[in-house]
């Protein structure tokens, strides 16, 4: 029976959606419209509040899984509609979008573990 990198990649898909779908909208609402309307007061993203608050470990394992499975999940709808418009090199498609997927996952690691 042949091995397939299917599973991992379906997964990661999988994850990224249903992160896509539920945590992504609630940040958005949060940092895009009640912060800036003021709900949570004045001082509420201020840089000293933002710094304590990504400096706990949990933090920063729960925004660097926000990010990578988002960056997964749009990547491999970025093949998908590839193919959707009839570029029928899967291969390389596949390993452009998943590199560029990986390569930002890296950056976002560096980028959180630096804060």
């Amino acid at each position: 029976m042949a091995k397939s990198n299917k599973p991992i990649v379906w997964g990661l898909f999988a994850a990224g959606g249903t992160i896509s779908a539920f945590v992504v909208p609630a940040m958005i609402l949060v940092t895009g419209l009640l912060v800036p309307l003021g709900v949570f007061g004045e001082d509420a993203m201020s840089y000293e509040r933002m710094t304590a608050f990504l400096g706990n470990w949990i933090v920063k394992v729960v925004l660097l899984g926000v990010v990578i499975l988002t960056l997964w999940h749009a990547a491999h709808r970025l093949r998908v509609t590839a193919h959707d418009f009839g570029i029928r090199s899967d291969g390389t498609i596949a390993m452009g979008v998943y590199g560029f997927a990986g390569l930002f996952s890296v950056i976002a690691l560096f980028a959180v573990l630096a804060i």
